[in-house]
């Protein structure tokens, strides 16, 4: 029997002379003792009923904005989810704290719809999650227009916008809800958004004089790796090396890739599984559940896979495939370390993925304005990767944050790149591809810069050109790096109507003349790949801790399995942590623990007490 907002001052408040507060329903519900960065902020204005839009970190506490107000206002709050997985999750661990929530989906039979109906026309609901595309409903909004509704909540907002980087059109008939729901407190969030995609998300959604909150981006327990891709498999095993027994999501661009990288990793000693839309949704959903469920697991996807995933212990995303921006990237590698413990961001990328990615949007149907403006988006993400020094300030600032100092927990901190002058490798290249007709790929021109009598070279006699064999103190590997930066700083185009043939730009004439310099990066021969220990949290867990460690994640899986739900919905590693630095020995020492609530306390508390208790015995 969960719990309805009008049951909890005689609930879960029984100790309370007065209305609970909002810090009344952390500490005492979901079990935290004090708000992080601006949800308090936040939901003070939904509170006073004002509209807002909310630019928040994953792992920042979005979901507390909402769910607090929702608790504390009276009436349901409806909460648009995108996808069903998102709101089966966050109803199952609203259950699992004891608030009455629900979501109304296609996943559900025609009996479940009903049972949610009766619960929403009784009111014994908070929370109410559903889908864009079922509030288009009429029926669905006969419904919601005939019950008080305490707040509007839209998740992952940035759908809305045409230039982010996820957008969904059944989002852009959200914003009748300013008309079908007036004075009801309407708040927008998502975990990226430019200043640009902030003002569209605002004018598409129709809020009304929104109160803006802005968190900082920073994620400073994420460590990002970046490598310039040679061999994209054998790079990814010797960074996983560190990351054993970890849960992990590796990113492909296409779908094929994902599954036999997933084969290729389970024949090296993993657990890995795919995920795409080209899977049967059944496939799908267990793959997501198991990934959910089981720890260790690794899940090999497409984009596909992971908007809203609140798997808090994912302690790497690794992408062996460019994203198609800033904004994707930092969503994505934003999956990792949810619970704030050490997680890695990895990346390897290289010419080819660039050419990829131009000629996929080259070849869209989608307008030029559009086109413009991801290939902007891409470019800035290209820079981004070829940074020489700090790797996170220039992320931050891309979102519109200043920090004051370099991070010290990037590859750009830790390892250095070196700087070598590029002008005369550059004025070389270019020369090879005026010289050979700018009708050529970088393969092609590659091996004419290293006087390689292929069939091609003898076919359309390149190897009579001046240029021939210039380029010999190269490797090939060291002109695909020439190739590579040239394109990014746009000395090179790479033309997708004409496979990849390499095109001057106007900036290439000042190279070629000597009136302009240009600096490379060096690629170094050994990248940083994270901790050289198997696996962050084994780190943090003193050989004396090892058996409670393991003790209480037994116990955690076991309660799991009983509730049908994934461990982390019990408890988070952290809690377990400070169960094992504090080692309370009562039911009040473990309320003192951050995510400890009343609920919880009562169902798994004993459960936790015990296991202590019999490890100090055996200790």
């Amino acid at each position: 029997m969960h719990v309805a907002s009008s049951q909890l001052p005689t609930t879960l408040f029984m100790n309370q002379d007065k209305s609970p507060s909002a810090h009344d329903c952390l500490r005492d519900i979901f079990g935290y003792h004090a708000f992080r960065g601006r949800q308090a902020e936040v939901i003070e204005a939904v509170m006073a009923g004002k509209d807002a839009l909310v630019i928040m970190p994953t792992g920042g506490g979005k979901s507390l904005c909402y769910q607090i107000p929702a608790l504390l206002r009276p009436g349901v709050a409806v909460v648009v989810s995108p996808l069903i997985a998102l709101m089966q999750d966050q109803v199952s661990a609203l259950h699992e704290v004891g608030v009455a929530a629900a979501y109304l989906n296609s996943s559900q039979s025609a009996e479940e719809q009903r049972a949610v109906t009766s619960q929403l026309r009784n009111n014994e609901l908070d929370l109410l999650y559903i889908a864009p595309e079922r509030l288009a409903i009429a029926h669905t909004r006969d419904l919601l227009c005939s019950l008080p509704l305490s707040l509007i909540a839209i998740d992952e907002a940035h759908c809305v916008s045409q230039w982010g980087h996820d957008f969904r059109e059944e989002y852009l008939r959200l914003d009748e809800l300013a008309e079908l729901f007036p004075g009801v407190p309407r708040l927008a969030l998502t975990a990226t958004a430019t200043a640009k995609t902030r003002t569209e998300i605002v004018n598409r959604l129709a809020l009304h004089e929104p109160e803006v909150f802005v968190a900082e981006f920073d994620r400073p327990n994420i460590r990002y790796l970046v490598q310039a891709k040679t061999d994209g498999k054998r790079q990814l095993l010797q960074f996983l090396q560190a990351h054993r027994n970890n849960a992990g999501i590796v990113y492909c661009l296409s779908r094929k890739k994902t599954e036999s990288t997933a084969d290729w990793l389970c024949a090296n000693g993993f657990r890995a599984l795919p995920y795409h839309a080209g899977l049967s949704s059944e496939t799908r959903h267990e793959h997501q559940r198991r990934f959910l469920a089981e720890d260790g697991l690794i899940i090999v996807a497409t984009i596909a896979f992971g908007m809203g995933i609140d798997k808090p212990d994912v302690r790497f995303v690794a992408h062996l495939d460019l994203p198609k921006s800033v904004e994707a990237y930092y969503q994505e590698t934003g999956r990792a370390g949810r619970d704030g413990l050490p997680a890695d961001a990895w990346m390897v990328y290289g010419l080819q993925d660039v050419v990829r990615l131009r000629q996929m949007l080259d070849e869209s149907s989608a307008g030029e304005d559009y086109k413009r403006h991801e290939r902007a988006k891409l470019d800035a993400l290209l820079g981004w990767c070829e940074v020489t020094g700090c790797r996170r300030r220039p992320l931050l600032e891309y979102f519109g944050d200043q920090p004051e100092q370099d991070c010290g927990n990037c590859d750009g901190c830790l390892t250095p790149v070196e700087t070598w002058d590029g002008s005369i490798a550059a004025q070389k290249l270019l020369s090879a591809v005026y010289r050979t007709g700018q009708r050529f790929g970088t393969a092609h021109v590659i091996d004419v810069l290293l006087g390689k009598r292929t069939a091609k070279v003898t076919q359309h006699g390149h190897a009579e050109l001046s240029v021939f064999g210039i380029g010999a103190d190269f490797d090939a590997q060291a002109w695909r790096s020439v190739a590579r930066q040239l394109i990014v700083q746009g000395f090179l185009h790479s033309d997708a109507e004409r496979y990849g043939a390499l095109v001057l730009t106007p900036r290439s004439r000042e190279l070629l003349r000597g009136e302009l310099a240009v600096q490379f990066r060096k690629d170094p021969k050994r990248p940083a790949t994270g901790s050289k220990k198997p696996g962050h949290v084994s780190i943090t867990i003193a050989d004396e801790d090892r058996d409670l460690w393991e003790a209480l994640r037994a116990c955690r899986q076991m309660l799991a399995n009983e509730h049908s739900v994934p461990p982390y919905v019990i408890f988070h590693d952290s809690t377990l942590r400070q169960m094992i630095e504090h080692r309370p020995d009562s039911e009040a020492g473990l309320l003192e623990l951050s995510g400890v609530g009343q609920t919880k306390l009562d169902r798994y508390g004993e459960h936790f007490l015990e296991a202590l208790r019999q490890h100090s015995m055996a200790g």
